[in-house]
């Protein structure tokens, strides 16, 4: 596997988290894209620190967002703004080192997340004040 900082990502999932997730501290997650994956059917993946290590290392929280190239990359920017979501959603509000499971991140949760982002956003398409910012070829 190989990981590499994927600021396109990081940018979408920060102003994802000021709309939607306050208690997400912007500092302390990081989107990686990989390459490489063996793994089947997985898209995303969000990595922590459990809270013992945390303790032993002296460290806060922090959260790694990985969204796998191969199929991330792939997908459409609606679908792409959804798995974003989704990963974030994984994030508790504590943001202390937990996850928030799958009976809450779940498809009805996710596309009322998104259409709030939506609304909130001021657009139609999920990604156009992004996409005026960065430019439509910038995925």
């Amino acid at each position: 596997m190989k990981y590499e900082f994927a600021p396109d990502i990081q940018i979408i999932a920060e102003e994802i988290s000021r709309f939607l997730f306050p208690h997400v501290k912007l500092d302390r997650i990081k989107c990686f894209r990989s390459h490489g994956t063996s793994s089947r059917g997985t898209i995303a993946r969000c990595h922590t620190i459990g809270k013992l290590m945390q303790k032993a290392m002296n460290v806060n929280a922090f959260y790694a967002l990985e969204f796998i190239s191969e199929r991330f990359d792939r997908l459409d920017k609606e679908e792409q703004i959804k798995v974003i979501i989704h990963e974030l959603m994984h994030i508790p509000a504590t943001f202390g080192g937990g996850f928030r499971h799958h009976d809450h991140v779940c498809t009805k949760n996710i596309e009322k997340n998104y259409k709030t982002y939506k609304i909130k956003r001021g657009d139609r398409d999920g990604n156009a004040g992004f996409l005026e910012k960065h430019g439509k070829n910038f995925f």
